[in-house]
C-alpha cells in the first residue's frame, strides 16, 4: 500500500469520464488498498481514482467516527436521490485551500460493484451521501465548485490560484 499523490486542478484528468471496471481484479484490489491510505493521509472521507490520476470508475469513502468503515466502489451509479436537500462544506485536495458550501440531496441510493465483486445496492444519509456524490462527480469529470453558479466558481477558482501562486 503506498499514498498516491494527487493530479493538480486543472490537469485534464479531472475534466474526463473515467472508464467502467468490469471485472475486479487483484490490481483493483491493490488500487483500493491505496486509494484507502491516501484518502487516511490527507485526511478525508472520500477518493475517487481520478483525482490521483486513475481514470478508473473506482471509489472509497468513510465518513464513520473512528473510521474503518470503508465502501468499496467500482462502476458506482446513482439509482435514486431524495428530494430533501443539505448544504455541506466541500473541498478537494486537487485544489487546496478552496472550499464552498455545496447543496446536495440528503440521501441517495446507489448501485455499485463491491470489494466480493458482487454488484449491490446501497442507501446513503447526510455525511455518506454527499461524499459519494462528490466522488461520483469525480468519476464523471466534475469538480464540487462546478455546483456552483458561474460568479461563486470563478471567485472560489481565483482565490485557490492566489493561494497556489503565492505558495500557501
Amino acid at each position: 500500500m503506498a499514498v498516491r499523490p494527487f493530479v493538480p486542478w486543472p490537469d485534464q484528468r479531472l475534466r474526463s469520464v473515467a472508464e467502467p471496471v468490469g471485472v475486479l481484479t487483484d490490481q483493483v484490489r491493490a488500487l483500493w488498498d491505496d486509494m484507502i491510505e491516501t484518502m487516511y493521509a490527507m485526511p478525508g472521507i472520500g477518493l475517487a481514482a481520478p483525482q490521483i490520476g486513475v481514470m478508473q470508475r473506482l471509489a472509497v469513502v468513510d465518513c464513520s467516527q473512528g473510521k474503518g468503515q470503508v465502501v468499496r466502489m467500482a462502476d458506482p451509479e446513482i439509482l435514486h436521490v431524495s428530494e430533501k436537500l443539505v448544504p455541506h462544506d466541500e473541498a478537494s485536495p486537487n485544489l487546496p485551500g478552496a472550499s464552498a458550501k455545496i447543496i446536495r440531496p440528503r440521501g441517495l441510493t446507489v448501485s455499485f460493484i463491491d470489494h466480493h465483486g458482487i454488484r449491490v445496492r446501497q442507501d446513503f444519509v447526510g455525511l455518506w451521501a454527499v461524499s459519494v456524490q462528490h466522488q461520483i462527480d469525480h468519476l464523471n469529470g466534475r469538480m464540487y465548485f462546478d455546483n456552483l453558479s458561474a460568479v461563486k466558481r470563478k471567485m472560489l477558482l481565483a482565490k485557490a490560484a492566489k493561494l497556489a501562486k503565492r505558495g500557501d
